[in-house]
């Protein structure tokens, strides 16, 4: 129903802001993410989602298309709702989420607060083969962002090996190490080759 909202920020905190928009004021519900992206602006555009219950009419507000279309993506999944979402939004950026979706990074996206294990495992299950769809050719790039994961895959190219079969193998590893040592997620990923 609203595509976007373009206005002066009234009042703004890391839960939501009050829009003014030609004099109307809209109160919506934003992410830290957003929150960190419009926090020293006085005015601006939000992406928004309406989300209408018998109880309540909620606007959620987006600095970019990539964080809507993924909230969108997350409150399709049965049991995680708008809230849960914005939780989710809070505690990561849209592309660690991504990331931890494609690579079935259950432990992470478990110590995020409304996410059980139970809950990891269905977002898993019903968002990885979209997400995967959704950006093909930047899975790899974006999970090479953390430099250790990035330098492991750059050595085990190197060695031969091919750049899916690699990738495949340091994301085996990392499910069960969290802060791992180049050389040491080297070898183990060779072993999971």
């Amino acid at each position: 129903m609203y595509a976007f909202l373009t206005g002066k920020y009234t009042v703004k905190n890391p839960a939501y802001v009050w829009l003014d928009v030609n004099g109307v004021g809209y109160e919506v519900y934003i992410s830290l993410h957003t929150y960190s992206k419009i926090q020293d602006l006085q005015q601006g555009r939000l992406l928004t989602y309406l989300q209408v219950k018998e109880d309540a009419h909620s606007l959620f507000g987006f600095f970019d298309e990539e964080e809507r279309t993924l909230f969108t993506q997350l409150i399709s999944v049965s049991g995680v709702g708008a809230s849960t979402a914005r939780m989710m939004l809070s505690s990561m950026k849209p592309e660690e989420i991504h990331h931890a979706i494609v690579t079935e990074n259950e432990l992470l996206l478990g110590k995020i607060k409304g996410i059980g294990p139970k809950s990891a495992k269905r977002l898993i299950l019903e968002l990885k083969d979209k997400l995967m769809k959704s950006k093909p050719s930047e899975n790899i790039l974006t999970a090479a962002s953390n430099k250790v994961e990035a330098d492991a895959l750059n050595a085990l190219i190197s060695l031969g090996i091919a750049r899916n079969a690699a990738f495949s193998a340091i994301q085996k590893v990392l499910k069960t190490e969290n802060d791992i040592e180049l050389e040491s997620l080297i070898k183990l990923s060779l072993k999971n080759i």
